[in-house]
């Protein structure tokens, strides 16, 4: 029997669906995408979305979805007709879904998290199994996938202090979620900790998924064909946030790289001329704020040459990446990359990428979202972290002019992303070993038999 806390819970998501409503109308002005399906989310969907006994995974936004491409290249491998059912909570999240689907699978979004959307997701879709990706870790589905008898883990696992702490906050809704969970299994060694203290069946720590993601060949001999065209080295911010591109451009200010400088000995060793010298490049890492960037970078006096409208390189003090799925051409661009989300306290983006790809990178202070990643890759001398904005500017400064140092550090950084893999067959492995001795889902639709 359901708590009175859990059922006081479904009562308030209930209740608040039609703000639910009334902001995807809002997010749908700046990204369209949220306006398509919206029935979907509220459990109500077409006469011709249906099929039972799925693997279904949900990845809520776009990094989670590059992570479940991982995990299902991996499973279609070990088991190459398993039928995925995806689910997403993103507008990035679903298009970026979009692509890792194959003939007989099926896309539709996450369900609301009040319990009926959730019984009429359940009841329609029958999934043998359920897999969660990173976090998302939701009450009601929990509760109600319990109660059906399917099994749901939660893959490529992670938790920091600070999700930790608003965990403990909510310990009512947060403990039974987690316990209810039929496995779980941790990225690192800490998340292993902090998720059993919540109460979670950590029944491995299986290293981060995308390690073992391979970055796009094309684009990396793209890349590698203009960097010998270009006359100045590339230093990217990649996946910057909000407040931290005016970081820079204030860094930039700042060290006088709008100002002509003249070609006189003392001027080519200033540092107005070192930072003249160097091409920046600012890739955003939510795609909604890429006019918002554009128009950020001209306001300080820069100018901006946009990927979407330039295509290849033109000159501009600063390049714009505003493209999806490219951040491997702009890593392979680049010969020392910012990593967004650290400058600040935002817990730092996802730094493995750019180690694929062989560039260095340089971390700010907060990178609590991927703590271990980012202190293994220190060790390994893939990457530099510096307290702020005007040092990171400065190391990528001697970066791009000691070239056996940054060669030393690229060399480091593909060692490092290739020793972490694996990740992707222990996760598949054990997940379609819980699958095979799940219950069937329905009988209108034979199970697959997994081994």
């Amino acid at each position: 029997m359901r708590s009175l806390l859990l059922r006081l819970y479904g009562a308030f998501t209930t209740l608040a669906q039609p703000l639910v409503r009334r902001k995807l109308r809002r997010r749908a002005v700046a990204e369209p995408g949220y306006a398509h399906a919206v029935e979907e989310r509220f459990g109500h969907y077409d006469d011709a979305v249906n099929g039972t006994g799925w693997c279904w995974i949900h990845a809520v936004s776009l990094g989670e979805a590059r992570a479940a491409g991982i995990l299902i290249e991996e499973l279609r491998r070990q088991y190459p007709d398993i039928p995925i059912l995806l689910t997403n909570g993103t507008a990035t999240g679903r298009e970026e879904g979009a692509k890792l689907l194959q003939p007989g699978d099926l896309q539709v979004w996450q369900p609301w998290d009040a319990p009926e959307p959730v019984a009429r997701f359940l009841d329609r879709f029958r999934p043998r199994i359920g897999v969660l990706m990173e976090t998302e870790v939701w009450p009601e589905m929990t509760a109600a996938c319990a109660e059906r008898g399917i099994p749901l883990v939660l893959a490529n696992a992670r938790l920091n202090e600070n999700s930790l702490a608003g965990a403990e906050r909510l310990g009512w809704l947060a403990r039974p979620a987690y316990s209810s969970l039929a496995a779980v299994w941790a990225q690192t060694e800490a998340d292993s900790h902090r998720l059993v203290s919540l109460g979670a069946k950590v029944a491995g720590v299986f290293g981060n998924l995308k390690f073992d993601a391979t970055p796009d060949a094309r684009q990396l001999a793209t890349a590698a064909r203009l960097r010998g065209q270009l006359p100045r080295p590339v230093v990217v911010f990649a996946s910057s946030r909000d407040g931290e591109e005016q970081q820079l451009l204030d860094v930039l200010k700042r060290f006088g790289a709008l100002a002509p400088v003249p070609p006189t000995q003392e001027a080519i060793q200033s540092i107005a001329k070192r930072v003249h010298d160097v091409q920046w490049m600012i890739v955003p890492r939510h795609p909604q704020r890429f006019d918002e960037v554009a128009a950020l970078v001209e306001a300080n006096g820069f100018a901006v040459a946009r990927r979407s409208a330039a295509g290849a390189p033109t000159e501009a003090e600063i390049w714009l990446g505003d493209s999806l799925g490219e951040m491997a051409l702009y890593y392979g661009l680049a010969d020392a990359a910012l990593l967004g989300g650290s400058f600040e306290p935002l817990g730092g983006q996802n730094l493995i990428e750019a180690a694929a790809c062989g560039c260095p990178v340089i971390m700010g202070p907060s990178t609590f979202n991927f703590a271990e990643a980012a202190e293994l890759s220190l060790a390994a001398g893939a990457s530099l972290r510096v307290p702020d904005m005007e040092h990171a500017v400065t190391a990528a400064l001697k970066l791009v002019e000691k070239t056996e140092r940054r060669e030393a550090m690229a060399q480091a950084a593909l060692a490092f992303a290739s020793m972490n893999r694996g990740a992707a067959e222990r996760t598949a492995a054990a997940l379609l070993a819980i699958a095979e001795h799940a219950s069937p889902a329905a009988e209108e639709r034979p199970e697959p038999h997994l081994e």
